[in-house]
């Protein structure tokens, strides 16, 4: 999981490097946008990472696939609710953050499956 959590802070800093350098957001834009990115994010390698198989050929048990789906729902609606701005500080986000934020976290499936393919070829089980 050493491997896999390099991954992820790699994105967590192009995040942040986007946010910041690119689409310079205010703090509750920040917020949002992070919290976007990074709990999609993670939702969808629990996808990449179960499985040797590519994830797209590997279906998902019912519960797993509703539950992300679900979690995904909710994070994509949240910070445009009154609860996301109250509770989270959130903002509602321009479609630019929505679309850069999309981009990472393909950018991040694409780069855990390779990960994954290279990881299992070094490690036998």
């Amino acid at each position: 999981m050493v491997t896999f959590g390099l991954l992820s802070s790699v994105f967590d800093y192009l995040t942040f490097g986007v946010l910041f350098f690119i689409l310079h957001a205010s703090p509750e834009e920040f917020r949002a946008g992070w919290f976007l990115e990074s709990v999609i994010s993670a939702s969808l390698v629990v996808l990449v990472v179960r499985t040797r198989m590519p994830f797209f050929k590997s279906i998902p048990g019912k519960y797993l696939l509703t539950a992300t789906l679900l979690v995904i729902c909710v994070i994509l609606v949240l910070p445009f609710t009154e609860i996301g701005e109250r509770l989270f500080g959130f903002t509602t986000l321009p479609i630019s953050f929505l679309v850069l934020m999309a981009v990472i976290v393909i950018l991040y499936i694409v780069s855990a499956e390779v990960l994954k393919k290279v990881f299992y070829k070094k490690v036998r089980f």
